[in-house]
Order: structure tokens, then sequence, then C-alpha cells
């Protein structure tokens, strides 16, 4: 059964991508890379800022920060400890079948992607915070995750389920660390 799962999830793996074509590499390197979207950051902290309470930002940039460690050290903890699966780009059977956009692949082992992960989590926090003010806003920074997802795939470093379990790990964090940050919050405001 695992077998089939693993040869079913590298299956998955090659034919995503392949579809990737040179057109589209630029694209989702950037797409990839973190360090574009700290402007995005900046604007969600801004609203979260802008909240009707912004006494206590404080401590949900503090619960934010606990939150992206989590998720990452997790990530890190699952990859270098437990799981030990081998990332596409470091599997000597996949040599030659699949696009390796990016001319790093990352560490030895992938699972689960950390990036996923983390994407996911800042999507569930910021748009639960702020889904009194942007009805839409959580939904748009859900696809915003997925694509990050994608990307990890499209440039040849994870593989599907990498990116499924980060997701899902990734969304149950942004909601545990977004009740954490209601509850501390209200807990806050009776003294």
């Amino acid at each position: 059964m695992l077998e089939q799962l693993v040869q079913l999830d590298t299956d998955l793996f090659l034919y995503l991508n392949n579809l990737g074509t040179t057109t589209w590499d630029g694209f989702w390197m950037f797409y990839t890379t973190k360090f574009y979207w700290i402007p995005l950051y900046a604007i969600l902290l801004f609203l979260i800022y802008k909240m009707p309470n912004p006494k206590i930002f404080i401590l949900t940039v503090i619960i934010i920060a606990l939150m992206i460690t989590f998720t990452d050290q997790i990530a890190n903890l699952f990859k270098k400890v437990l799981v030990l699966r081998l990332r596409p780009c470091h599997e000597p059977a996949l040599e030659g079948l699949f696009r390796l956009v990016k001319p790093y692949c990352g560490g030895q082992f992938g699972y689960f992607s950390g990036h996923s992960s983390n994407s996911m989590a800042v999507a569930i926090f910021a748009g639960f915070m702020l889904r009194y003010r942007f009805k839409y806003l959580l939904y748009i920074l859900i696809v915003w995750a997925i694509g990050m997802g994608f990307s990890r795939i499209y440039i040849g470093v994870h593989y599907p389920l990498d990116v499924l379990s980060g997701w899902i790990f990734g969304g149950l964090s942004g909601y545990a660390f977004y009740r954490l940050d209601k509850f501390l919050q209200n807990r806050f405001r009776m003294r």
C-alpha cells in the first residue's frame, strides 16, 4: 500500500513537473522565493495593526513569529529525523526524468514542504484575523498558498505529497495559532 502511494506520488510529480516550460520558469522561481513576498507580509501586518485594538499588536506579532518558527521546525523535524524521504532532485532513479528549474534543490530530504506549511499557516492565520474587514481575503490567501506549494513541484524540489502534507499541517497550525492569539487577547483585555 505504501509503495503504491509513493509510486502514485512520484508519477504525479513527474506529470506536473513536466508540464512546465521555460516560458514560465522565471515566474515560478519568482513565486517560490520567500524574499519577494515581504511586501505582502508587510501589508498583512499593517492590516492586522489597524484592527480595533492595536495595543495588543505586539502580542499578535509574537504569536505569528512563534507560528512560523513552529511550522518551519516541525517540517525540518519530519525531513531530517522522522521520514528521511529524498527530494526528487536527490533521487537517483529520477535523474533526467524531470525539470529541475532551481540550480540548488535544497537539503537531501523533503517531506514535508516548509514553504507549503509556512504559507498556508500565514494564509489561514491572517485570513481569519482579517475576515471581518475583508470578506474574501481568506480565500485569496489560500489560493496564494496553493500557488506556493505548486511552485515547489514545478521547480522540481518537492513531491505532491510533500506539498499536500505541508498545506494540511500549515492550515491546522495557522488555525491553532489564530485561536491561541484570540485566547491570549481576551485574557489580556480582562486585565
